[in-house]
C-alpha cells in the first residue's frame, strides 16, 4: 500500500506541475529501464528477460528514450577512494584482529 500512496502522490505532483501525459510516460519508462539495467549490471539480455521483452525491443526502447549503456555503467562504478565512506568501527576492528 505504501507504493500506491507514493505513486498517487507522484502523479498528483506531476499533474499539478503541468507535466503532460506523454512526458510522464516517457520519464517513467526511462527510469524503469535504467533501474532494471542497473540491477542487472548493464546486461541487456538479462534485463530484457526480467522485463519479459526481447533484447532488441529493449535496445530500441533505450534508443527512443535516449538511454545509453555508458550512462548505466557510469552509475555502477565505485567512487574513488577519496569519496568512499570510512567507518571508524570497521577500521578499528581491522587493526585489532
Amino acid at each position: 500500500m505504501e507504493l500506491k500512496r507514493e505513486l498517487d502522490s507522484l502523479v498528483t505532483q506531476m499533474h499539478s506541475s503541468g507535466i503532460r501525459y506523454e512526458e510522464a510516460v516517457r520519464e517513467f519508462r526511462r527510469q524503469y529501464l535504467r533501474e532494471v539495467l542497473i540491477a542487472n549490471r548493464g546486461n541487456q539480455c538479462k534485463a530484457a528477460e526480467e522485463m519479459g521483452m526481447h533484447r532488441n525491443t529493449l535496445s530500441r526502447a533505450m534508443a527512443e528514450l535516449g538511454l545509453s549503456l555508458a550512462e548505466v555503467r557510469a552509475s555502477l562504478k565505485r567512487p574513488p577512494r577519496s569519496e568512499r565512506p570510512v567507518f571508524s568501527a570497521v577500521r578499528s576492528g581491522l587493526r585489532q584482529g
